[in-house]
């Protein structure tokens, strides 16, 4: 079973230099012309990077599952186990998701849509792209939605 230090979630990649180092160290630089293809590759290559661990990452929860079993004899153990289980599988089914928001970024570099906001069109700024490549929005458009939804929940 994986622990908290070597569980991978969305934290693991963002702003980190994991799949940074691709391209010789390049960072993608606000002087250069937007979303021009070597900021493609590497925007590319940090989500693939990012979708391979978390792969890899199930694959050991899945070997797991077959190799451990719940028949603690003790009903306390055997509680903490299912527990542990629990909150392994929720962790897994998170990933499953962002593992469909990394597909989604992957098919918007494909159709030259990534790095543009999907609400104003406006380019996303590197940073916020650096930080959280399956961003779909800019900041601002963010807020906004967050607002409005925030807004909505409470009527």
């Amino acid at each position: 079973m994986a622990t908290a230090y070597n569980r991978v979630d969305e934290s693991d990649f963002e702003g980190r230099g994991a799949a940074n180092d691709a391209d010789d160290g390049y960072r993608p630089h606000p002087d250069e012309p937007f979303m021009n293809p070597r900021h493609q590759a590497y925007f590319r290559a940090k989500l693939l990077a990012w979708k391979e661990a978390i792969l890899r990452e199930s694959l050991g929860t899945l070997s797991q599952l077959q190799v451990d079993s719940l028949r603690e004899a003790d009903l306390n153990d055997r509680a903490s186990s299912e527990t542990d289980w629990s909150i392994e599988l929720r962790t897994r089914d998170r990933q499953r998701k962002l593992i469909g928001k990394i597909d989604a970024a992957l098919r918007r570099i494909e159709d030259g849509e990534y790095g543009y906001c999907e609400v104003t069109g406006e380019p996303i700024s590197l940073g916020r792209l650096e930080a959280r490549p399956i961003a779909t929005m800019t900041v601002e458009a963010q807020e906004r939605h967050e607002r409005h939804e925030k807004v909505s929940r409470e009527d």
